[in-house]
């Protein structure tokens, strides 16, 4: 019995990081025929359902992981790697096909940029997935399209029959791409963005959006508004996670998924909204002060020793 199956990407994620003139008006320029010289290139693994998977065992759970992708080198890599974490991998390997790769471009004071190749990533079949093995308290589903999106809605309805709990965190591309609301009406927690979220509920301010969200379904739904915090609203109360003071930011890659396994996880070993919310920010902002989706991710002895140091105030109000 595992306690947490994530289900989502697994990927090759090369930082690119280039000199500062090449950023123009929020945008990546580079003239075309040129060679650009790099000041900095590194290679981690990536994808949502493997950094929530490492996440989450790193935080004490018995972690699994569903996914699929290549079967070369990269295959390789990440697969020594859950197992380094002690995830279990419960993957299709796709011998015709090749692992997802992103190439993120950096500069120094400007956002990233990412070049995605999904490769097999979104062609996960439901008749691949060992029924036997999807023996679990909790799923949580990251971002899948394509085939494997239609997987997932086959492992929501599965989850629905079992009565296990569902934590969902798609994505902007997902949402347009795909009718995620049989998903949403599923899932007991839903944790968005406020782009995410403006995108599914066309609903601008963050009170409407949490009221239209938790109609759908949800017993819990999250927005996150990047440096100024994060907002819970359980149907009674609206509890506000708010920055006192902004952190530095090395890389932003990881940092979505770092929050929201951390919520999560607060969420089952306390059932405490404020504490889960104090335990993603301290995820998050382990993430956000190196490169690579996985290298700082936090244990839940180091969560527990930082998380009362956070520059963050919790206020509650009724909604």
């Amino acid at each position: 019995m595992f306690d947490i199956i994530t289900v989502g990407s697994a990927t090759i994620d090369c930082f690119a990081t280039t000199e500062n003139k090449y950023v123009k008006k929020h945008r990546f320029c580079y003239p075309e025929g040129s060679k650009i010289l790099l000041k900095k290139l590194i290679f981690n693994t990536g994808g949502g359902g493997t950094n929530t998977a490492v996440s989450l065992a790193r935080l004490g759970f018995k972690t699994a992981f569903i996914g699929k992708f290549g079967s070369k080198h990269n295959a390789t890599l990440i697969l020594d790697q859950l197992k380094k974490e002690c995830v279990y991998s419960l993957v299709k390997c796709d011998k015709n096909d090749r692992t997802a790769f992103s190439i993120i471009l950096n500069a120094e004071h400007a956002d990233r940029a990412i070049l995605l190749f999904k490769g097999s990533s979104d062609k996960l079949k439901y008749k691949e997935i060992p029924k036997n093995k999807l023996k679990t308290r909790y799923f949580y589903f990251a971002s899948m399209d394509g085939q494997s999106f239609r997987t997932m809605k086959k492992l929501a309805n599965f989850a629905e029959t079992k009565k296990i709990p569902i934590c969902f965190n798609p994505s902007s591309y997902m949402i347009k791409k795909e009718n995620i609301l049989p998903v949403v009406k599923k899932s007991k927690i839903l944790i968005l963005n406020y782009n995410e979220a403006k995108l599914l509920t066309k609903k601008n301010r963050i009170e409407e959006q949490l009221k239209v969200l938790k109609n759908l379904g949800p017993e819990l739904v999250v927005i996150t508004e990047g440096k100024k915090g994060a907002s819970c609203y359980n149907g009674k109360n609206k509890y506000v996670l708010k920055i006192t003071k902004e952190s530095n930011v090395v890389e932003t890659t990881g940092a979505g998924d770092a929050f929201a396994s951390g919520f999560f996880a607060g969420v089952i070993k306390r059932k405490d909204i404020p504490f889960a919310l104090k335990l993603g920010l301290a995820n998050a902002s382990s993430i956000l002060k190196h490169y690579g989706a996985k290298e700082k991710l936090l244990s839940w002895k180091k969560a527990l020793k930082i998380i009362n140091k956070l520059p963050c105030k919790i206020i509650i109000k009724k909604l």
